[in-house]
């Protein structure tokens, strides 16, 4: 097992990670569902209805409640926050990370963005047509 192996199983620990299905049930039950995901991914392959976009590197800035460059949204350290990518890899470390600011109910998506699809889970039409290129050889 490779060390961020390691490091992924040790901080999934930390996490109730949702299942897609969960996470739409979460999504209209009020939690917020925030895509990590970058705008290529997300041109290429669609998005979740209603799901907020917030680039990986400012995540933090976004999500902290007491931050001034909060989004709305960042309302509460209650709120339940949903994170995904695009495999559940990165969105994992990214809950933790917010957990570790304060936002006690932040978690991830087991499977990400396509395991929703995978699913027939609601998604938006891509940006671009035609079919997703090859997939990258790193975990997002």
């Amino acid at each position: 097992m490779s060390a961020i192996e390691r490091l992924l199983d040790g901080k999934r620990t930390r996490l109730e990670r949702l299942s897609p299905t969960e996470a739409l049930h979460a999504q209209e039950e009020g939690a917020l569902l925030v895509d990590t995901r970058p705008v290529v991914n997300r041109e290429a392959e669609g998005e979740i209805p209603g799901a907020l976009v917030i680039d990986r590197n400012v995540l933090e800035w976004r999500l902290d409640p007491s931050s001034p460059d909060r989004v709305p949204e960042a309302d509460s350290t209650d709120r339940h926050i949903v994170l995904f990518c695009n495999e559940g890899y990165a969105s994992s470390l990214a809950a933790v990370q917010l957990q570790e600011l304060g936002l006690t109910r932040a978690t991830d998506m087991a499977g990400g963005f396509r395991a929703w699809r995978a699913r027939g889970l609601p998604t938006t039409e891509p940006a671009l047509h035609g079919e997703p290129g090859p997939e990258p050889a790193h975990r997002d």
